[in-house]
């Protein structure tokens, strides 16, 4: 049994990363693995926003992404740099910076790329989907 860390680079629906990358969690679980970490950076950051809502016939990535996240317990981090660049906020960022909403879906954390460099360090692999 391997331990994998997934990063994830690309929002949802502007390129295939991030549909990629959740189909490749999906097979790492069903054939008995281990995700160590889930790591959204950059435009991936969007795949943690609970604003997204795609048309009807269209999977809604960042809803999947919660699914799998709560369904396996897996530790999902967002890139707080780059999730405050892009207006993703949790309720605690959003008082520090006297907004009046957050979006950060459950089940997702706001964190550094200490959290990166760890996961690393942690598991087997290391896998990147970027645009």
């Amino acid at each position: 049994m391997a331990t994998f860390a997934v990063v994830i680079q690309g929002a949802p629906y502007s390129s295939q990363a991030a549909h990629s990358a959740l189909l490749f969690c999906e097979a790492v679980l069903a054939s008995g693995h281990r995700l160590q970490r889930l790591f959204f950076w950059q435009d991936g950051v969007h795949n943690a926003s609970a604003l997204c809502t795609p048309p009807q016939d269209e999977r809604n990535l960042p809803r999947a992404w919660q699914q799998l996240i709560s369904d396996h317990g897996i530790d999902a981090v967002v890139c707080v740099a780059s999730a405050l660049r892009r207006g993703i906020v949790d309720a605690q960022e959003a008082k520090r910076y006297e907004l009046n909403a957050s979006n950060l879906l459950p089940g997702f954390v706001l964190g550094g790329l200490g959290q990166l460099v760890d996961a690393h360090l942690q598991a087997d692999r290391l896998v990147t989907f970027a645009p």
